[in-house]
């Protein structure tokens, strides 16, 4: 097994060099970089020697209470009291007050530790978020200080059996009466709907107040909470999973269940995209933090593990063999890329000149980053050959825990879509407008402008077309390409490391080659 170290050098030189997060005027370098050593140590301590077991344990339901694995609520306790659930809850309440940036790199690091547990920790910030824009100040004065102490934890109640992605389906009742809401009725595929860590568990909830014809107009969000539900709330079981055993995903009944309404009737889907839209950036930092595992247990296993011979007649190690070689290069090329891609689109959100930007860069971020991550995972297990398929080393953990990445928080077929349609159409195409400038600040190579030029003539051919969707896989794989390649030219701008270079010139060197599926399925 090869220890977990967190990659606090290449997240930092990331956000410093490449996303330039010291231009923003709030941006403080060095309590950054004390936050993320500081958790870093944290993680790899105390965080990562939990994956493991909680892999091999899993959780289990007992007398209708979710059991966590072992060690799991001692580290829980531990990560409340040092203050990591509150980073970026306000001071006012209780929090530390942190932005974005920060929670993005100590988020990042404890998924790469145990993203299990990093599942049923990290709905928090989105939560806070939505409370604290919708909220009431009653609610928020309740709630945001008890999450951000880490005496409750959250959730995001949307999906039933029959409506995953299309949530007008939606069938869960809330009604109004003389002492207030209650919500009758199930959902599953719930992220941590019960654990035995924190003393409480705050469900967000989307139900129908509205008739079925509504659609998704006649949908609000509610809170609910465990310990003023008592049995109205009940846990009916917990799938079985390929991946992630240490994060409890629960189906879970809600019979008359006393809720509170949160912001406008009929506004429930606004209000829960706040949550959404968080969890759709830390997703794909999940799959930067698999990318990131899995180059690290492929790269020490290949400099050890002698295999064939060197041309002078010595022993060989597996990173001798030029295939071998490739591969790692393309891990480590998708971790580097994939993660600044994300550090760039969190800084333009923070520098809040285009929203627009941050709204187009996201799904496109959310397909890229977490399809990087399984198959840099895919790679190492191809790396280490028969013991990448055994369990020894654990990347075959690392593609398990990874591939429900491109499912949940929206399948990424559903984020190409998006990117297609209303990533080209909102506020008459302005988030792809900034899109085209936004390479052109990161890079004026040639190469990268051969392939801008590709993506225009494509952006105008999917805007003019009836039906997008027969487009939108190939846009977004090219839209996320060109996005992917214009980083790796900023990176080669900024880093005089020979071994980055490298690097940069190998992803630079054939970026239309990636856009020909675009070219034949569109006839440009």
């Amino acid at each position: 097994m090869i220890s977990f170290t967190a990659p606090v050098d290449d997240i930092l030189f990331s956000l410093r060099r490449v996303a330039d997060a010291p231009s923003l005027p709030d941006w403080d370098d060095e309590l950054a970089e004390g936050i993320v050593a500081h958790f870093a140590a944290f993680a790899e301590g105390v965080i990562a020697p939990l994956d493991e077991l909680g892999d091999r344990q899993g959780c289990r339901l007992e007398n209708g209470r979710v059991r966590m694995p072992d060690g799991f609520g001692e580290a829980f306790g531990q990560l409340a009291e040092m203050g990591w659930q509150g980073l970026s809850a306000p001071e006012s309440f209780g929090g530390m007050g942190q932005g974005p940036l920060i929670a993005a790199m100590v988020s990042e690091i404890f998924s790469g530790a145990c993203h299990s547990l990093q599942m049923v920790c990290n709905l928090v910030p989105g939560a806070i978020s939505t409370l604290l824009q919708f909220g009431t100040e009653a609610q928020q004065a309740v709630w945001i200080p008890r999450l951000a102490a880490g005496h409750a934890l959250s959730t995001m109640c949307l999906t039933e059996s029959g409506a995953g992605s299309d949530l007008s389906r939606i069938r869960m009742r809330a009604r109004r009466q003389a002492d207030g809401w209650r919500i009758d009725g199930e959902k599953i595929f719930i992220s941590g709907g019960d654990q035995d860590m924190s003393e409480d568990v705050l469900h967000l909830i989307l139900a129908r107040t509205g008739t079925i014809d509504d659609g998704v107009k006649g949908l609000s969000l509610f809170l609910a909470s465990k310990s003023q539900a008592g049995s109205s709330i009940r846990i009916t079981r917990i799938e079985e999973k390929l991946g992630l055993h240490a994060s409890p995903t629960c189906q879970m009944a809600f019979d008359a269940t006393p809720a509170e309404l949160i912001g406008a009737e009929g506004g429930g889907l606004r209000a829960m995209f706040t949550v959404m839209n968080h969890a759709r950036l830390d997703v794909a930092l999940q799959g930067v933090a698999h990318a990131a595992r899995a180059f690290a247990i492929a790269s020490a296993y290949a400099a050890e593990r002698t295999q064939g011979r060197r041309a002078d007649g010595s022993d060989a190690v597996l990173a001798d063999h030029a295939d071998v070689q490739r591969m790692l290069d393309e891990q480590r090329a998708l971790v580097l890329g994939a993660r600044a891609m994300v550090h760039v689109t969190l800084v333009e959100q923070a520098r809040g000149e285009t929203e627009a930007l941050a709204d187009f860069l996201t799904p496109v971020c959310k397909v890229f980053c977490t399809d990087a991550g399984i198959r840099a995972a895919d790679l190492g297990i191809q790396i280490l050959g028969g013991y990448g398929y055994l369990t020894e080393y654990r990347v075959g953990q690392t593609w398990r825990d990874a591939r429900i990445s491109s499912i949940y928080e929206g399948a990424n077929g559903i984020h190409a879509l998006a990117t297609a349609t209303r990533g080209l159409r909102a506020q008459q195409g302005a988030g792809a407008d900034a899109f085209d400038a936004l390479i052109g600040r990161l890079s004026d190579r040639p190469q990268i402008m051969v392939l801008r030029q590709t993506w225009r003539e494509a952006r105008a051919l999917v805007s003019a077309t009836a039906d997008p969707a027969t487009l939108a896989h190939d846009f977004t794989a090219l839209t996320a390409i060109l996005f992917y390649n214009a980083i790796w030219a900023r990176f080669r701008a900024v880093s005089d490391d020979a071994d980055i270079a490298r690097l940069a010139e190998r992803v630079l060197s054939a970026p239309l080659a990636v856009a020909l599926p675009m070219k034949s399925t569109t006839g440009m």
